[in-house]
């Protein structure tokens, strides 16, 4: 169920959020276990033949919760192996079983075929969820004895399909608060905005853009080399659809969480208005690069064994962090050229130091090119993962270059057999430039409105009324399209 469609805005959502506040006036565990039920509904209309295996995962990884809060430290080490091996088998088997089947059939030159094993929709979110779970629980003593909060905590379907990667930590607390089982119209007003910003991201700006990506990445995949004014309009779309699409997402869970009365962690910081590399992992998937920080990078050593050996791990810990997004060499050479950006900007900042690095800082000219520099590296690496294959990256590469001249009559094929316009792609792209690059981002408007409707009880109907028609014609707009589109991020 998408959060873009009619049936989710109008049907799924008031029937979950007043069923929620209904029930809580008589018990608050109750409707708990109502929202639990409510987002494996909102998880099995899309996937119903994989509800088992999340419940499967939910109550295995909680028993095994258990086990570790309940046994001393050797028991509970052992416990902590079997539950993240167990959830990584489970997350190779269905994400990466095809992939190490198809490579080892061409190694080996035999024809080895197990069939199309089909991705259950946000494996990867709810299984590295549950890794973390059972990490805290062993490192930090974090235990669940409520199984619809554990359920929930896992389930919640703001985050279920796309993220934030939780921690539960964040989020068992405000499960057991009193306050967030009574109805606040300032979070409602707020949340419904949150909501509609989020929504015009998607389904405008993202969805508007993504016809010049796909108009020039899908021949480049069937074969073809786009010329230079091609190359560029598509990965400059591409880098825009995919900001906007994960951002729009981002932001619908946050303010869908407010209706609820419960905070998600922000997991988006305009990253493109990153100065380095590092800075713009600090910004871009907060969730993930905490998770792959805390849970891979850190186990490996971190930076406590010498560069050497920290430049090893940041290069390992992208290299799974690119393959975690996808079963595909594309993805591993997108995280494998994330880690050596990384390197290098580490080896930059340890030759400079602190002193000559505080100096550089404060050049507008210096920050302005770090910044450019970045971008560029960013939208490069972008190719390999938007292609669907190795060599479409490397003729988009091409592309870049000015391998492939434009046809004498200066006619852009790729884009005049899409029926558009490079100059209405580019105005596009200045556009979205303008508002990635020099507005504030939704983090801060967000929390301004909030604010707002809290402290002035006479905004709280404006700012609700507003939203809530702004969001319904929004959906309008989206559901009288050829077809809709689902979240770039919904394939990982």
């Amino acid at each position: 169920m998408l959060f873009t469609t009619a049936v989710f805005t109008l049907l799924y959502l008031p029937v979950a959020l007043a069923g929620f506040f209904a029930i809580a006036r008589f018990s608050t565990k109750t409707a708990a276990a109502w929202l639990f039920a409510a987002s494996v509904f909102f998880y099995g209309y899309w996937m119903p033949e994989f509800t088992v295996l999340l419940l499967g995962s939910i109550c295995g990884n909680y028993f095994i919760g258990l086990r570790i809060g309940r046994s001393r430290r050797i028991q509970a080490k052992r416990w902590l192996i079997i539950g993240v091996a167990t959830n990584l088998l489970l997350l190779a088997y269905f994400k990466y079983a095809n992939f190490f089947v198809d490579n080892l059939s061409i190694v080996l030159g035999i024809d080895w075929d197990i069939g199309r094993i089909l991705l259950p929709i946000g494996i990867s979110f709810f299984t590295f969820t549950q890794i973390a779970f059972l990490a805290d629980a062993y490192q930090k003593g974090t235990t669940e004895y409520q199984f619809a909060h554990y359920g929930l905590f896992v389930t919640y379907f703001p985050h279920l399909i796309a993220g934030p990667v939780l921690h539960h930590a964040q989020m068992m607390p405000q499960f057991g608060d009193a306050r967030t089982y009574h109805w606040n119209s300032a979070n409602i007003a707020g949340g419904l905005a949150i909501f509609a910003i989020g929504l015009f991201k998607k389904i405008i700006l993202a969805d508007g853009i993504s016809p010049y990506a796909d108009a020039i990445f899908q021949p480049a995949d069937a074969g073809l080399v786009p010329d230079l004014h091609e190359a560029w309009l598509g990965a400059l779309a591409y880098t825009f659809q995919l900001y906007f699409d994960f951002s729009g997402y981002s932001d619908m869970a946050i303010g869908l969480s407010w209706l609820f009365n419960i905070r998600l962690p922000f997991n988006f910081n305009s990253p493109y208005k990153a100065v380095n590399i590092s800075d713009f992992w600090r910004r871009w998937h907060i969730s993930l690069s905490t998770f792959l920080r805390d849970y891979l990078y850190i186990a490996l050593g971190g930076n406590r064994h010498g560069p050497l050996r920290r430049y090893i791990n940041l290069g390992i810990t992208m290299l799974l962090g690119g393959l975690w997004h996808g079963a595909s060499w594309s993805f591993v050479f997108w995280g494998g050229l994330h880690g050596v950006l990384l390197v290098i900007n580490h080896g930059f900042h340890a030759a400079c130091g602190a002193a000559r690095l505080e100096y550089l800082g404060n050049s507008r000219i210096f920050r302005f090119l770090s910044w450019a520099l970045t971008m560029l590296s960013v939208i490069i690496a972008w190719l390999f993962f938007r292609a669907e294959s190795f060599d479409g990256a490397v003729r988009m590469l091409q592309g870049l270059v000015g391998m492939n001249d434009p046809a004498p009559t200066g006619m852009h094929s790729l884009l005049w057999n899409a029926g558009l316009q490079l100059d209405a792609g580019y105005i596009w792209c200045a556009m979205l430039g303008g508002v990635a690059f020099m507005l504030p981002n939704s983090n801060r408007i967000g929390s301004s409105i909030l604010e707002l409707a809290r402290n002035h009880r006479t905004a709280r109907g404006w700012i609700g009324g507003a939203a809530l028609t702004a969001s319904f014609l929004l959906v309008m707009i989206n559901t009288a399209r050829d077809s809709v589109s689902a979240f770039i991020y919904f394939n990982f």
